[in-house]
């Protein structure tokens, strides 16, 4: 489906007016879902860039909002910030979509963080606003010990995520929101959509992550490429491949989409 592309402002958000960069199906039908999408960037990136997960995604229909949340990068502000635009959809859509619309939040790398932080906040206060959560290849664990995390290097990510890390939690908190795979409360969250690949080295903690959620009742659906796809350049800054996964994550997000909406 071909994809429409604008950029808008979020003017009455309570953390101040956001710039969007939307991206919507040109064929979206009534009650197309709402995804709320955090870009990556190792927590050092903001402003307006061309997402190919979010143009992907809306492919299927969707109606998918990519915020510039992350100016200033220091926990709390990025979660805040993302929090407040979340408030606002959940409350007035800001024209996007309808009363029928799901809404959900996602993001890749460090914005897959963000969305785990929000979805744990959205529970804790809207509850019953946020219909699934999206993480693509998040970045949840500040300790970065696991064994596919070692691989870093391959790709030239490692530095920059230790770089990351430590610009986020300069404030001196790490609180579950800001480390997600750190929380131990993770009962009642919205069902997970979580892809990543076998040449990802955030794979071991986006499967972690699943596990934790389904030993909390959570319901997960979990998708891992084979390597060799491309997957882990859409945090790379150089993404490629799209044609070699953009057709599994449209499959993946439908399917997640009719799963949650006829639960």
């Amino acid at each position: 489906m071909p994809v429409e592309i604008k950029d808008m402002t979020f003017d009455k958000v309570a953390s101040g007016p956001v710039s969007v960069r939307v991206y919507q199906g040109a064929d979206y039908a009534k009650g197309a879902p709402v995804l709320l999408y955090f870009h990556g960037g190792a927590f050092t990136q903001s402003g307006l860039t061309h997402c190919p997960l979010a143009e992907c995604i809306a492919g299927t229909g969707a109606i998918v909002a990519v915020p510039n949340y992350n100016e200033g990068g220091v926990f709390p502000r990025p979660l805040e910030a993302g929090f407040s635009i979340f408030s606002y959809l959940a409350k007035k859509r800001a024209g996007l979509g309808d009363r029928k619309s799901l809404l959900l939040i996602g993001g890749e790398e460090a914005g897959g963080n963000v969305a785990a932080g929000v979805a744990l906040k959205a529970r804790d206060h809207f509850a019953d606003e946020l219909d699934g959560q999206v993480l693509l290849s998040p970045l949840l664990d500040p300790f970065m010990a696991t064994p596919s995390f070692r691989k870093a290097d391959a790709i030239g990510m490692h530095d920059r995520w230790t770089d990351g890390w430590n610009h986020y939690l300069s404030g001196g908190v790490c609180h579950p929101y800001a480390a997600p795979s750190m929380c131990s409360r993770l009962s009642g969250l919205a069902p997970a959509l979580i892809i990543s690949s076998e040449d990802d080295p955030l794979l071991d903690e986006g499967l972690g992550y699943a596990a934790s959620l389904r030993a909390a009742d959570v319901k997960v659906q979990q998708h891992v490429l084979p390597a060799g796809t491309g997957w882990p350049t859409i945090y790379s800054g150089t993404p490629n491949g799209a044609e070699h996964w953009a057709g599994v994550v449209a499959d993946q997000f439908a399917g997640f989409v009719h799963t949650i909406s006829t639960a």
